[in-house]
């Protein structure tokens, strides 16, 4: 198991009073690092395949979901709202979404020339490390962020750098953990409500370590986990391990295409692997 990088402290109760009624937001730090070769060179991050969502994809009350590679998903909504999480310039839909969230952490988790057909480009930070605040209905779907805090490459703590991007559709709820570097806190918790599907990083060394992303997971209590930013299928099985005694089942599907909803969510928890797109 990859070594873990130390946790650092999650949010104040000072920089959370804002989170009762609504998510707080995240902060745009400067982009002065760029993503070391060890991540952005990785085969795993290369670019996959052009693919566009047939017609008719998601039937009302239903969302799709594909898993496009690293931490990109490509999520669809009844409505026609397309999605892409941890938009990038190594790994990106073939689709231009409407809607394109990013992360602070490194450059596979932000681009710095999205498709300037993107109509709302959703920056999960601020430069002047200020909470940034999304609380958007776009059509269909509904977007909103909670705030957590990042590492940097020394371990000095980035505050506000990540967002957890929340996404309600055909009343389920879709939350992103980005680049999490801590665990959360039960105000954390409390802000992000019920959710559905949790969409979470496991590699457990860049973001946080395998027990506290353990930790995270069986706080959120979503019926669905899918796993993402793994470089390895040795890392994904790692976790896969890991996760086999907390009470969960384990599927591996062989597309990458997901199509969820209220009435086919599985009745015991469980973690769906999606092979990325390509």
């Amino acid at each position: 198991m990859p070594c873990p990088l130390p946790r650092i402290a999650p949010l104040g109760p000072a920089l959370l009073l804002g989170l009762a009624a609504l998510f707080g937001a995240t902060p745009a730090l400067a982009q002065a690092e760029r993503c070391p070769k060890l991540v952005a060179d990785n085969p795993f991050l290369q670019h996959l395949a052009p693919h566009a969502l047939p017609a008719a994809y998601v039937a009302p009350r239903q969302v799709g979901l594909t898993y496009i590679g690293h931490s990109t998903f490509l999520i669809e909504t009844a409505g026609g709202v397309t999605v892409a999480t941890d938009y990038n310039d190594y790994v990106r839909p073939s689709v231009v979404p409407r809607v394109a969230t990013m992360n602070r952490a490194h450059s596979t988790h932000y681009s710095l020339n999205p498709d300037p057909g993107i109509e709302h480009l959703l920056k999960g930070w601020r430069d002047d490390r200020d909470p940034v605040h999304y609380d958007l209905d776009i059509d269909d779907l509904w977007v909103g962020n909670l705030q957590t805090n990042i590492r940097d490459w020394r371990g000095d703590t980035i505050r506000n750098g990540n967002s957890i991007f929340v996404f309600r559709a055909a009343d389920l709820c879709i939350a992103h953990l980005g680049h999490l570097h801590h665990t959360l806190t039960h105000e954390d918790i409390g802000a992000l409500g019920r959710l559905d599907v949790v969409l979470a990083p496991v590699d457990g060394s860049y973001t946080l370590d395998l027990d506290g992303m353990i930790e995270v997971l069986k706080a959120l209590e979503a019926p669905v986990i899918i796993p993402m930013h793994y470089f390895n299928e040795g890392t994904l099985e790692n976790f896969l391990a890991r996760f086999a005694g907390q009470n969960y089942a384990i599927e591996r599907r062989e597309s990458p295409e997901l199509v969820l909803s209220r009435e086919t969510l599985p009745r015991k928890p469980t973690v769906i692997v999606l092979p990325p797109r390509g």
